[in-house]
């Protein structure tokens, strides 16, 4: 992400109103995503996905289409919900649809429902019962209409938070007062790797063998260069249209990898919209045929990994004399590097390496333009005074609402005695 600009009025829990009369998003507009032509001839209807587990020629595709497609808000005030978790695995998305009686704008208008966490890994059989709990709504571009995305979070029966609850803990921390004054704002930029369905090798890359080496490919055109670029296309219309705040999308370093930008977001806002992208473009490359991985180092070798950079300002840092705030700050994240890094994501040792624009997992390093560190600061802040950091190290499957509450706690609440800020001074190179 280039800059920080000013966040959206609207604090993503509440459904946008302008939004409501955008025409959903129909087969037509994912046409281009289909990887795979029918052989027994083309079907003409407005959609090239195929049901596979249906005859084409007596036109049952073309009435499941018109079924899919179909505009109910005119025959009934009835809504359908799509209730989203994270399941066991703290990466997984899950969801589940309900009916709702009349259109909603607020998440406290929502039923709370429930689901097996025996078979998410989240609770045991004999006492399954997982709790959810509505917590901010988004337009479905599946669905349209007045149909709506619900992030949930998990409780037990009894109202207490679940292990790989994360957002419980989030809400805690943008909820303290010295953090809700600060207005802390965060642009996340989500990498991501497209994987062909049967052999699990990126897009675009010939089976078990490999593409030139990594220099054309990032921001690049052209059919030897690019793959995937429609699900990217797709993925950006759909996070507009529910409501999330995508801020842009490029073609990354080595290719079948993506990035797309989530921010400025303000607190908890930040994990709720980039969970809720995740979950969009899950739902693109099952429609595409494609599979979605976050890992941080999919392929090994002469490869970039997948990170989820974060960029990260609070108040202090954007008004004047805000330079020194960041310095500060930077000095406290050194402090706490290993807690960091312990809840930066999985694998992220593969990604760490001090190669392929990362800094080493084990050595705290701070510098300007230089995205060979942990912490970058831009020249436009070192020029202007005031702006922001960015923490390159959290890994492109790190939870957003560990790593954004994280960040508020050590640079806000976190306060480190005078003697291990001078020790890190030192260490660090760096004066305040």
């Amino acid at each position: 992400m280039a800059q920080i600009l000013a966040p959206s009025p609207q604090w993503q829990m509440r459904v946008t109103k302008n939004l409501m009369d955008v025409s959903p998003l129909t087969s037509k507009m994912w046409s281009s995503l289909v990887l795979k032509q029918s052989k027994k001839g083309a079907i003409k209807t407005s959609s090239k996905f195929k049901v596979y587990a249906l005859q084409s020629e007596n036109g049952t595709v073309n009435r499941v289409e018109q079924l899919l497609n179909l505009d109910v808000t005119p025959y009934t005030d009835k809504i359908i919900a799509e209730y989203i978790w994270i399941g066991g695995s703290g990466t997984d998305v899950r969801s589940k649809s309900k009916t709702i009686s009349k259109p909603v704008e607020h998440p406290s208008e929502l039923p709370k429902w429930n689901y097996d966490g025996s078979s998410t890994g989240q609770a045991p059989g004999e006492d399954s019962e997982v709790i959810l709990y509505p917590q901010a709504i988004f337009k479905d571009p599946f669905r349209g209409g007045n149909n709506i995305l619900v992030i949930c979070d998990t409780y037990t029966p009894a109202g207490e938070p679940i292990p790989t609850n994360k957002r419980y803990r989030a809400a805690q921390i943008f909820s303290n007062p010295k953090v809700i004054a600060e207005v802390p704002w965060f642009g996340i930029e989500q990498e991501y790797t497209l994987l062909q369905t049967n052999v699990k090798w990126p897009l675009g890359w010939p089976a078990g063998g490999y593409p030139g080496p990594q220099g054309p490919y990032y921001c690049g055109a052209g059919a030897d260069k690019i793959f995937g670029r429609d699900i990217s296309d797709a993925h950006y219309k759909a996070c507009l249209y529910a409501g999330i705040n995508i801020s842009g999308t490029n073609g990354e370093v080595m290719p079948g990898q993506w990035e797309f930008q989530v921010g400025p977001s303000v607190g908890i806002e930040a994990g709720d919209h980039i969970w809720c992208a995740r979950y969009l473009l899950e739902r693109i490359t099952e429609q595409a045929g494609v599979v979605l991985t976050l890992d941080p180092k999919p392929i090994e070798g002469d490869w970039n990994g997948a990170g989820c950079h974060t960029n990260y300002s609070t108040k202090s840092m954007r008004e004047d004399g805000g330079y020194e705030k960041i310095k500060k700050a930077i000095l406290s994240l050194s402090l706490r590097h290993k807690d960091h890094i312990s809840a930066y994501g999985e694998g992220n040792e593969r990604r760490l390496t001090g190669k392929h624009e990362t800094a080493d997992i084990n050595t705290f390093s701070w510098g300007v333009a230089n995205r060979g560190c942990s912490i970058r600061v831009g020249r436009d802040t070192e020029k202007n005074g005031k702006g922001y950091l960015e923490d390159r190290r959290p890994a492109s499957n790190m939870d957003p609402y560990v790593v954004t509450s994280l960040l508020a706690e050590t640079t806000i609440l976190w306060e480190p005695t005078l003697e291990a800020e001078a020790l890190a001074a030192q260490k660090i190179a760096l004066k305040v």
